[in-house]
Formats: C-alpha cells, structure tokens, sequence
C-alpha cells in the first residue's frame, strides 16, 4: 500500500486553512451588505457584469489550460514535442495560464480604475470597504499562483531530468489555482450575480 505525497497532503491542509481565511471574508461582505441593503442596491449597480463576466471566464479558463499542464506533467513531459496542442508540455501549458491569470489580474486593476473613477473607493463606505478588501485579497492569491507558475516553469528549465519531484511542484501548483478559480466563482456570484 502506497503513501500519499507528502508535499500533495501539506498543500491540501495549507488550502483549508485559504478556506477558513476567505470564509472570514465572505462573512464580513454579508455583514456589511445586511446592513445596509439600500447602500447595496445603489452600488452594486454601477458594477459592469458584462466586463466581470468576461474576466471570470478568462480565469477560469485558465484552470483547464492548467490542468492540461499537469497531465503532460504527469506523463513526465516538460516541453513540447510538437506543435499540435496534443503535443505541447506543461511549460506551454503553464505559459498558457499564466497569461490568462495575468489578463485577469490586469481586468480587474482596470475594474477599479473605473469603480474608483465613479466614486467606489476603499474608504468611502461599507460597500467600497467590503468588495475591495475581498476581491483585492483574492487578487493577491491570484498573483502569488503566477509567481507560483513561474517558479515551476523555471525548475522545469534547471533540471536535468523532469521527474516525479517537478511533477508532483506541478500538481500542487494546480491545486492552488483550482483553489483561486473556485474562490473566485463564489465571489461573482455573491457580489455581481446576487446583487
């Protein structure tokens, strides 16, 4: 009888604690949004769905193209052998992503550009306070994945032989991008769908 992975394991208890965090998060957007429901109304109108529909799309579209990574890391493949997409390697794919994870990143510092341009600041009340501090929060675990990305493509480069060790690197960095894709599903839909 095998084992689990040790590093899959620690990664999977280290993302239970991430759940803990970003329910503390949610609890404190429900709060403040029971509170004071007209605010609510008013400002979540000036939301634009459309653009965050979008953007949610290009990230999580970036969960299969980082999933499709960890099969050719799975099958102990770095890099391409072609270029079909059938044949490229986990670096491609991660490149992929992180271009994806990235147009995302820079959707939504372009989002607050224009919610702060129509006077939803961080400080300016409840609403501002809630929907940066939650959505920023997750933006940060966004781009700590991207760097996450390119600490694995770079090992990929360094070694000699892509074996087990860079591959399991791979999964886990998967799973924390799952984790970042599905947080962010939960957050559309409770600030931008449930208005």
């Amino acid at each position: 009888m095998s084992r689990p992975n040790s590093v899959a394991v620690g990664t999977i208890v280290w993302l239970g604690s991430e759940v803990m965090f970003f329910a503390g998060l949610f609890a404190i957007y429900f709060t403040l949004r029971t509170a004071s429901p007209e605010l609510w109304s008013e400002e979540t109108a000036k939301l634009n769905f459309t653009y965050s529909l979008v953007n949610t799309l290009i990230l999580v579209s970036s969960s299969f193209t980082a999933q499709f990574g960890v099969f050719a890391a799975e099958r102990l493949q770095p890099h391409r052998a072609g270029w079909k997409l059938n044949q490229w390697g986990m670096t491609e794919w991660f490149y992929l992503t992180y271009a994806l994870g990235a147009i995302f990143v820079a959707g939504q510092v372009f989002e607050y550009a224009n919610l702060v341009a129509d006077g939803i600041t961080f400080n300016g009340n409840a609403f501002g306070t809630a929907f940066y501090l939650t959505t920023g929060f997750h933006g940060l675990h966004v781009t700590g994945g991207l760097i996450a990305f390119l600490l694995v493509i770079g090992r990929a480069y360094a070694v000699k032989h892509f074996g087990h060790k860079e591959a399991t690197s791979a999964i886990v960095v998967s799973y924390y991008w799952h984790f970042v894709d599905v947080v962010w599903i939960a957050l559309f839909l409770v600030i931008y769908v449930l208005k």
